[in-house]
């Protein structure tokens, strides 16, 4: 079971030079993939400061349908805090971080800040 780092769907939606591993990735993982609540919102916030507000509603359509939304339990987010210090991740990392250790997931990602986390959990860089 993967979470998909918000880059991943950012290259596809906005058709930039790794949207095709990207989209293969997702295509042959289908039913494994999870996406995080802030995810969602912050390719929510992009997709709508682009312009892009039609392109957000078919990404929803698609991702109800194809992936799992989930989000950080509320008694978890004062560990964000300490993951920045101990590991250096800015605040959407340790987020993503944390859910992908809350829910025993893999990170898909292109963020070269998850190395950090490889001997924690399993990264896989597209």
């Amino acid at each position: 079971m993967y979470l998909v780092d918000t880059n991943i769907f950012l290259e596809i939606l906005l058709a930039q030079e790794k949207q095709k591993i990207c989209k293969k990735f997702l295509n042959d993982n289908i039913g494994k993939i999870y996406i995080s609540d802030f995810s969602l919102h912050s390719i929510g916030v992009i997709l709508f400061k682009n312009n892009k507000e039609k392109l957000f509603q078919k990404f929803v359509r698609d991702i109800i349908c194809n992936a799992k939304i989930i989000a950080l339990e509320d008694r978890f987010y004062t560990k964000l805090a300490d993951i920045k210090t101990t590991l250096a991740l800015d605040f959407d990392d340790a987020y993503q971080y944390e859910i992908a250790k809350e829910y025993n997931l893999k990170i898909v990602t292109m963020d070269l800040h998850f190395d950090k986390v490889k001997k924690e959990i399993k990264v896989i860089f597209l």
